[in-house]
């Protein structure tokens, strides 16, 4: 890696409140659930963006990034909760050009270069 790399799960503005967003919590939506997965599980199915931008007098902004994956035939859903309004909208966009890639491939990915 180079000075500039940063992986998605180690980006600074992966948080809210100070708590780490990545990985998201796993929550079952479709399927027999057993035992609920943790971490970079899954393949990456799709997206929704809930972002909200800052009014002139908030101090935070809240803004979600709802992410559905399929593991073992199985549907889960996992939020990404962020303080940054930009930095929601940017990493949409990358995750959106990685659909059917694994979460932990996901995780990896460089953003030093794009955000």
């Amino acid at each position: 890696m180079n000075a500039h790399s940063m992986q998605l799960r180690d980006h600074p503005l992966m948080t809210y409140h100070g708590i780490r967003s990545w990985p998201p919590v796993w929550t079952l939506i479709r399927g027999n659930e057993r035992e609920r997965p943790k971490g970079e599980v899954g393949v990456l199915k799709e997206i929704h963006v809930s972002a909200i931008p800052p009014a002139a007098n908030a101090t935070r902004s809240y803004n979600r990034i709802f992410l559905f994956i399929e593991l073992d035939g199985q549907g889960y859903l996992g939020c990404l909760v962020l303080e940054d309004y930009a930095f929601c909208q940017e990493l949409a966009k990358v995750l959106r050009q990685h659909f059917r890639r694994t979460i932990e491939e996901i995780g990896s990915l460089d953003l030093g270069a794009t955000l």
